[in-house]
């Protein structure tokens, strides 16, 4: 749609990377209100975000490369285009879950209890960051003839990411913004209703792994292919984390009840 925002001379300002800023700024400023009504010191929230926002580029960054592993072989050049590139959602948020529990632990701070404060948060940031993905035309979806179809048709999108010109697709990136919006939603009705700490993150991770299983299906970029392309990677790592999610929300459920 629109990858570029202005160029003046060699330097060219992408949307992707403004669009991620604000989306970020947006979710760690909420973040940090709703720790200070909960009693978490909000410095640490800022903190935390920072740890998060590193770790998951660089996961998301690894999980890319290793996805598309027999390409970089070939191309190794082709490496540091990558870098340009957004990554694999699953391998950043995987990575910041690791790094941020290895935070919180070390800080002293409580772990479930801060996960629930970020969850609804990190689902607004995955809504407005999605946006990214749409005016970059990364994580396109397949040709459709459905009324929802968009066309994209600025070259410089199709250089920097492969989506194809001219043709009806699938906004696969507006699928992933209404999800992150949904949960949203969903999320803020949960805590309303709390029992145990660790409820909001862990269901935010059941829900977008259910979501983004069912979006899978629309995509038409390549993001890897397991047993013979019946499912994406991003796939298989969803059918792994659904029960892993509600394991850990029977087995939070009856260690950590709200007093």
């Amino acid at each position: 749609m629109f990858p570029r925002l202005f160029k003046i001379g060699p330097y060219t300002q992408h949307t992707y990377g403004v669009i991620l800023v604000a989306a970020f700024i947006i979710a760690i400023l909420l973040a940090m209100r709703q720790a200070k009504k909960e009693g978490i010191p909000p410095a640490r929230i800022l903190d935390l975000g920072l740890v998060i926002i590193i770790s998951a580029l660089i996961g998301a960054k690894v999980l890319l490369i290793l996805v598309n592993i027999d390409y970089y072989l070939e191309y190794p050049k082709e490496l540091l285009t990558s870098l340009r590139l957004g990554g694999v959602f699953y391998g950043g948020l995987l990575t910041a879950i690791l790094v941020g529990i290895w935070s919180l632990k070390r800080w002293g701070l409580p772990v479930w209890k801060v996960a629930d404060i970020l969850a609804p948060y990190i689902a607004l940031g995955q809504g407005i960051g999605r946006w990214a993905c749409f005016m970059t035309g990364c994580c396109y979806g397949k040709p459709t003839i459905s009324f929802a179809g968009v066309v994209f048709t600025d070259p410089y999108a199709h250089q920097r990411v492969g989506v194809p010109l001219n043709i009806s697709l699938h906004p696969t990136q507006l699928y992933h913004s209404l999800a992150g919006f949904a949960l949203l939603a969903v999320l803020i009705i949960l805590r309303r209703k709390k029992t145990f700490e660790g409820e909001l993150f862990w269901s935010y991770i059941l829900l977008y792994s259910i979501t983004r299983f069912v979006i899978e299906f629309f995509r038409g970029d390549y993001r890897g292919s397991l047993f013979q392309g019946l499912l994406s990677t991003s796939q298989f790592i969803a059918l792994l984390v659904i029960p892993l999610s509600i394991v850990m929300l029977l087995y939070l459920r009856r260690k950590q009840p709200l007093s």
